[in-house]
């Protein structure tokens, strides 16, 4: 079984590490996620849930 992404490392890094293309990794409301963005960041905000909803 791989090893987790570490926590520290940016999504930019974390595309080029895995061959994704620019943009793969979105937010989510479906747009494109920050390059400088954190991994812990976005493992935080998928952790919570979603107050987004609108109705």
């Amino acid at each position: 079984m791989p090893r987790k992404d570490r926590s520290d490392m940016t999504v930019g890094t974390l595309e080029k590490k895995h061959g994704l293309p620019p943009g793969t990794v979105r937010n989510h409301d479906g747009r494109d996620t920050r390059s400088d963005k954190l991994v812990r960041t976005i493992r935080k905000q998928a952790a919570k849930p979603s107050s987004h909803s609108r109705w």
